[in-house]
């Protein structure tokens, strides 16, 4: 029973101790990745008002979605898990008429430590991580 106690505690404690070597990324980080695949629809400051969004609104009767008012549309609060559902494709797949593409391989890689609002740090991919944090640092 000792020896289990103390596995298991030594094993919490090297797990903590990755997960603290590993630092979250900036705004910087995601800003790149969403000019590179999210302006050409969302705008290159996030408001629906990129170069496709004409055409889509003619294809789908909606422009897409405002991403610096995702806070404000959520009683203030950035939803950071319904955020990276959506981004990695989790939560799309319920909702009609979504024209987002998935990002796969942008979300494979090295994984960081985030806490998505439960209050348990759970291994993301960085890349969508990155997004995430740059859509709350544009939020208005």
């Amino acid at each position: 029973m000792r020896a289990t106690v103390w596995m298991t505690g030594t094993a919490l404690a090297v797990m903590l101790v990755g997960c603290a070597n590993q630092e979250m990324p900036g705004p910087g980080e995601g800003a790149a990745l969403f000019a590179t695949n999210c302006a050409m629809c969302h705008g290159p400051a996030g408001r629906g008002d990129g170069e496709l969004a004409r055409e889509i609104r003619s294809e789908t009767g909606r422009r897409p979605s405002d991403l610096s008012t995702i806070a404000r549309r959520n009683k203030g609060e950035f939803p950071r898990a319904a955020v990276l559902s959506y981004i990695d494709g989790y939560t799309r797949g319920r909702l009609p008429d979504q024209n987002m593409p998935e990002f796969g391989l942008l979300l494979e890689g090295p994984t960081v430590p985030v806490d998505s609002g439960d209050g348990v740090m759970s291994p993301t991919p960085r890349p969508l991580v990155a997004l995430m944090v740059y859509l709350e640092s544009i939020q208005r």
